[in-house]
């Protein structure tokens, strides 16, 4: 079907309400964006559904969603696990509650009982309580850091990560084959209830998750000796954070916690922030604000479904305010719980720590120093989700930590997605041992650049919207795959991986091998002196990604390194 008959057919059919139709009348003398709205189906990829707010059937709206979950629906009823139940969490954006009730109500129809949370929760208590609740999958309705006018739809499956293959591909399948928005059930909700098939989660889940955090603490004498010396100003940036970050953190025992003001509430529309990111340093004005007010030693953001956290704290050399990449409160984390562990004599033997191909090579450094496992996983936190499952299933290894650089990472397996409300309590317990030494974030960051080596990372993001977007990444990327270029910057690709093709290119002996990770679109270059990069397109958004990283003798070589492999990767873009 063409967009312009799509586009007539939502107006015309009596399954779609008058607010819908209302909203497409408005648009219709405007072909471009009725071509935009219609012209496919919003893709129901690996991780679910993400896409802007709206009327049409490459938006969300209360249609797409009951789509998707039918598919899901579907796929679990031939899975014969329909008794198991669905958990359902939902964030503050704008249309996440109509979004998860009409998920929750489809699934009834279905015959599947829905559990859902009362309120917003963050997206890590949907992993814990889905296993809480031995559910067979789990949603949660989410656009994570994007833009107000987006939202979203994961999927979870019974171990807790988001669905990875071949069950992706599988559920995708089911989706995909409903071709008519007749084929999708719903009921009434005063029904469902009464049918047993729609429950809500009650607050013991929230304490059980709580108690759950506390017990990962190592040191819980050090932060009570040092919570009242360690100031923390925290902003959950509209989004779900606020409630649990702040408990986890009085229970532990911290009593000097300043949160934003302006950004406490939940607000879907994002007022303070143009964009509800902590990878983003504008999203910290208000809060580095608040933080020379009351002179904080670290400043603290949890994005719209508090699982990513970005940092900036205090160095008292300058008395200015620095801010940490993913990679680096990362592996401020990760060298605390391995050196403490050890300590401790706490460190297992079988010891693994989990990361992805695109975060920040020190860690290869810290994990050989301890004598820990470091296994590299493709892009993506359901992947290191998934070896946690690996490591039970295979009693191989006993897992330790794990990260990405996109500020995400678990300690603990009492989730199994990234949890910035762990990552709050952990990175708070880092700082309340870093005080008891005598020193600061920024001092314990420098110690491990002196150790470890200067290791720095770069991200270059080139967005290409709509259609022709999508035509242009496609053809960037073939183009790349086809003529792999034999330097970068002027240093020498040493390898070259495609994911895709599940290839390994020895580019000087021409030898090939395999990748042993899934399928993939992904390149990735191996370059000489420890540089890398990698390219692949975002799965959520209409984006084309650089990573890269360096290493350096000392901070001045990894920046010029660094701003090298930029400039190179901005003209292989061209």
């Amino acid at each position: 079907m063409k967009a312009k008959e799509a586009y007539e057919f939502w107006m015309k059919d009596s399954y779609f309400d008058e607010e819908t139709k209302s909203e497409l009348a408005a648009i219709r003398e405007d072909e471009k964006e009725i071509e935009e709205r219609f012209y496919r189906d919003l893709e129901f990829g690996t991780g679910g559904l993400r896409g802007i707010l709206g009327a049409g059937t490459n938006r969300m709206n209360i249609y797409t969603v009951r789509k998707a979950t039918q598919g899901l629906a579907n796929y679990i009823i031939k899975e014969g696990a329909q008794q198991k139940g669905v958990a359902i969490a939902y964030d503050s954006r704008n249309m996440s509650p109509e979004f998860a009730e009409e998920a929750a109500l489809c699934l009834a129809a279905n015959g599947i009982r829905a559990c859902v949370f009362p309120s917003l929760r963050p997206t890590p208590m949907l992993s814990f309580a889905l296993r809480e609740l031995g559910c067979t999958a789990g949603i949660v309705v989410t656009a994570s850091h994007n833009p107000p006018e987006y939202n979203g739809y994961k999927v979870y499956w019974e171990d807790g990560a988001q669905i990875t293959a071949p069950r992706d591909k599988e559920i995708i399948h089911e989706v995909n084959a409903i071709t008519d928005f007749h084929q999708v059930k719903t009921m009434e909700k005063e029904a469902a209830v009464q049918a047993g098939l729609y429950e809500t989660i009650g607050p013991d889940m929230d304490d059980k998750y709580i108690a759950a955090l506390k017990k990962l603490a190592i040191h819980p004498e050090i932060i009570k000796e040092e919570a009242a010396n360690l100031k923390i100003v925290y902003t959950p940036l509209h989004g779900t954070g606020n409630l649990p970050v702040r408990r986890i953190l009085k229970e532990l025992g911290f009593t000097q916690v300043y949160v934003v003001k302006e950004q406490e509430l939940p607000d879907g529309n994002f007022p303070t922030v143009s964009y509800p990111n902590p990878e983003d340093k504008n999203a910290f004005a208000l809060a580095l604000q608040l933080a020379k007010e009351v002179n904080a030693d670290i400043v603290l953001a949890t994005d719209p479904d508090a699982d990513r956290l970005g940092v900036y704290a205090k160095d008292s050399a300058t008395g200015e305010y620095e801010s940490f990449t993913g990679n680096m409160s990362g592996m401020l984390i990760l060298e605390y719980i391995l050196s403490r562990k050890k300590e401790l004599g706490l460190l297992p033997p079988n010891g693994a720590v989990v990361t992805t191909i695109v975060s920040g090579k020190m860690a290869r450094e810290i994990t050989k120093a301890f004598g820990v496992t470091l296994i590299e996983t493709l892009t993506g936190f359901k992947y290191i989700g998934e070896q946690i499952k690996f490591f039970e299933q295979n009693q191989s290894y006993e897992y330790l930590f794990g990260y990405e650089e996109s500020y995400g990472c678990l300690v603990g397996t009492h989730a199994r997605d990234k949890d910035a409300v762990v990552a709050v309590m952990a990175l708070c317990e880092v700082a309340a041992w870093c005080k008891h030494q005598g020193m600061t974030l920024c001092d314990q960051m420098k110690n491990l650049f002196m150790t470890y080596g200067y290791y720095k990372e770069g991200l270059s993001t080139v967005t290409l919207k709509g259609q022709d977007g999508a035509k242009k990444i496609q053809e960037m990327m073939e183009t790349i795959r086809r003529e792999v270029p034999e330097q970068i910057g002027g240093l020498s690709v040493t390898q070259f991986r495609d994911y895709r093709e599940d290839i390994v290119l020895d580019c000087a002996t021409k030898e090939k091998t395999r990748t042993g990770l899934p399928a993939s679109n992904v390149l990735y270059f191996e370059l000489e002196g420890g540089t890398w990069c990698c390219i692949r397109p975002s799965g959520t958004e209409p984006k084309i990604k650089f990573y890269m990283g360096v290493k350096g003798a000392d901070r001045n070589e990894a920046d010029q390194k660094l701003d090298g492999m930029m400039e190179a990767l901005t003209k292989l873009a061209e």
